[in-house]
């Protein structure tokens, strides 16, 4: 397929997120798993211009989650029927290998069946080897763009396209399932990028991949800038479907912070996996990428029967096992 003919042609949109959902049919069914997110830390050391828990952000309230906290979270998951607990979190400094690794190590012997998802930014080398070997078995990592002259602008100095690309390669060579993505809409991008970082995706392979929309936060220096079109994105993730048919890939959190049925139009654009809310009820307010996040409701774990009955009325159900990659 021509990726950029593809996304140049609205017309033809519906008819790829048609093609996209059967694809994800063939290769998975109706079934939709479910990945419990738990937002460790909103720290981060870096400074990020669309993002809302940026270093020089003093508009927000900080919060990082201790062991015993975080596997309080897990037990909660686990008795609702979650089989893949997500660590997500800012580049935080204190959560360090001698934080991480028994954590993980407490998760993997006690939910031996279950997937241990991690996305926690850019780490050495050794760090990623050693949250591996401690039980960790999947790897969250955007590469943004690939655009590097659109990577600097998004980015403060000492972040490089390179190390970002760098350790992707690195995540999977060590054998971690490792997911990938980039946002629609931010300033300064075009079509030709979404194409470019599209075809990346295409080479790489990951095992899962994440596309949602670009949503401003007030309190960042593109607080003012428009948020990425929903139409779009979707484009995007049906033609990620067609280029990576047995891919893990969720209708993102930003799709449905940005529309009513966003997670929904996600799931028949091609995507099949959800990611419930695990985060303690009195952080996740202040885990804020961006303005008008969905925490709640459908899009937390206490709201699992209210998005079951809206994918049963789409046709869809949720899948309770704990969804890996089809190789």
């Amino acid at each position: 397929m021509r990726i950029l003919d593809c996304l140049s042609d609205p017309a033809g949109w519906p008819a790829l997120q048609e093609a996209a959902r059967e694809i994800a049919i063939a290769n998975f069914g109706h079934g939709v798993f479910l990945r419990g997110l738990i937002e460790i830390s909103n720290y981060c050391r870096n400074d990020c211009r669309y993002c809302g828990i940026r270093r020089s952000n003093r508009c927000v309230e900080r919060y990082r989650l201790n062991g015993e906290t975080i596997l309080a979270c897990c037990e909660t998951g686990y008795r609702i029927g979650l089989r893949t607990f997500v660590l997500q979190g800012g580049e935080d400094p204190t959560m360090t290998d001698e934080f991480l690794v028994p954590v993980i190590t407490q998760i993997r012997e006690k939910y031996p069946e279950c997937a241990i998802t991690l996305s926690l930014g850019e780490r050495s080398e050794a760090s990623y080897r050693a949250l591996f070997e401690a039980g960790a078995n999947r790897y969250l990592l955007r590469h943004e763009t690939v655009n590097p002259v659109l990577y600097g602008d998004l980015h403060p100095e000492g972040m490089s396209l390179e190390n970002r690309l760098n350790s992707l390669r690195t995540l999977k060579k060590i054998g971690f399932q490792t997911g990938t993505g980039f946002m629609v809409g931010v300033p300064g991008q075009t079509i030709e990028d979404i194409a470019e970082d599209l075809a990346f995706i295409r080479d790489l392979q990951p095992e899962m991949i994440g596309i949602g929309p670009f949503i401003p936060h007030s309190d960042t220096p593109l607080g003012h800038a428009p948020a990425g079109s929903v139409e779009l994105t979707l484009a995007s993730l049906s033609i990620a479907r067609a280029i990576c048919p047995t891919a893990l890939i969720p209708s993102t959190t930003a799709l449905a912070s940005l529309s009513t049925d966003g997670r929904i139009r996600g799931i028949l654009a091609g995507a099949n996996v959800v990611m419930p809310n695990l985060s303690p009820v009195e952080e996740r307010s202040k885990y804020s990428l961006y303005d008008g996040k969905a925490a709640f409701g459908a899009e937390a774990a206490e709201g699992i029967h209210m998005l079951e009955r809206e994918l049963n009325a789409v046709g869809y159900h949720i899948s309770w096992d704990r969804g890996d990659y089809k190789h």
